[in-house]
């Protein structure tokens, strides 16, 4: 499998895991705006890709990202390069490509691989899972340039460890270490160095392993239901449910469960119905 070749950022893919490495070691992986467009594309490229069920984002060196290149980004402001605000905070892209703009319902993990801060932090968070090496340091440091956090910081961070915890790491800018953030459920693992990458491979390999059709609709349904009533949460959850009805894959499982044996799952999205006579279905539904 070929991929675009960027400067800043590499892309591989082992089997269905897409792995996206943040490649700016030399400034602790902060992104400038050629960085943010090259993560951009790279996140599309997963999100159409059909061959590509899992992706993980991580960095090169000792830091996973520390946040925006606030030198490379005043110059580009002041050029005025930027984007009306209104169509920069409704259509993004969000910082890192992640963070706005970019509907993914692929499972998403975070190889925190060291320095996690600022915009960085808003990268993980934007994560669906979060692991991390035994020496990763985490916080709004940004607080002490009189920046502030405009890519989901202020609204994922609660959600991930409480209004408690977000509030005071938000507004006092300290920074945690991986037993602190463990502790507060801002990452789900803590692993050695060595291993966070790899951690990351099987965690992504094991939902692979799984049909693809109710990782993502449970996934979407989890995401739309954030912030809205039950009545209307439960809704969005069954409205996507009934979406896996009648395709193949939706079939198999119980069949196989019937039938005592291992499920051939095809992650396919066609509808059982647009391919075989509904005699056959009847049949198959009544054995």
């Amino acid at each position: 499998m070929k991929f675009m070749t960027y400067k800043n950022i590499e892309v591989e893919a082992d089997d269905r895991v897409y792995i996206i490495r943040i490649n700016r070691p030399e400034v602790l992986n902060c992104i400038d705006p050629e960085t943010n467009a090259e993560l951009a594309d790279a996140w599309i490229k997963f999100r159409e890709d059909d061959d590509l069920w899992a992706a993980i984002i991580t960095g090169t060196g000792r830091a996973f990202c520390t946040g925006a290149d606030l030198k490379a980004w005043h110059k580009y402001i002041l050029e005025q390069k930027v984007s009306f605000p209104r169509k920069n905070a409704f259509y993004g892209p969000g910082f890192g490509g992640l963070t706005r703009g970019m509907e993914i319902f692929k499972p998403i993990i975070a190889a925190i691989n060291g320095l996690c801060y600022a915009g960085g932090l808003e990268i993980a968070l934007a994560a669906d899972i979060r692991i991390c090496s035994e020496d990763a340091r985490f916080g709004v440091l940004n607080r002490r340039w009189n920046v502030g956090l405009g890519d989901g910081g202020t609204q994922r961070l609660w959600r991930v460890v409480g209004l408690g915890r977000a509030m005071e790491l938000i507004l006092t800018g300290k920074e945690i270490d991986a037993g602190e953030a463990y502790r507060i459920g801002l990452v789900n693992e803590v692993v050695p160095a060595n291993r966070v990458l790899e951690r990351a491979k099987e965690i992504a390999k094991k939902i692979c392993s799984f049909p693809q059709g109710s990782v993502r609709t449970d996934k979407e349904a989890l995401i739309r239901g954030i912030g809205r009533p039950i009545e209307e949460g439960v809704r969005i959850e069954n409205l996507l449910f009934w979406n896996l009805l009648l395709n193949r894959d939706f079939f198999e499982g119980p069949a196989a469960f019937r039938d005592k044996r291992k499920p051939e799952f095809t992650n396919e999205g066609e509808r059982l119905m647009d391919v075989l006579s509904p005699d056959l279905v009847r049949r198959w539904l009544n054995e």
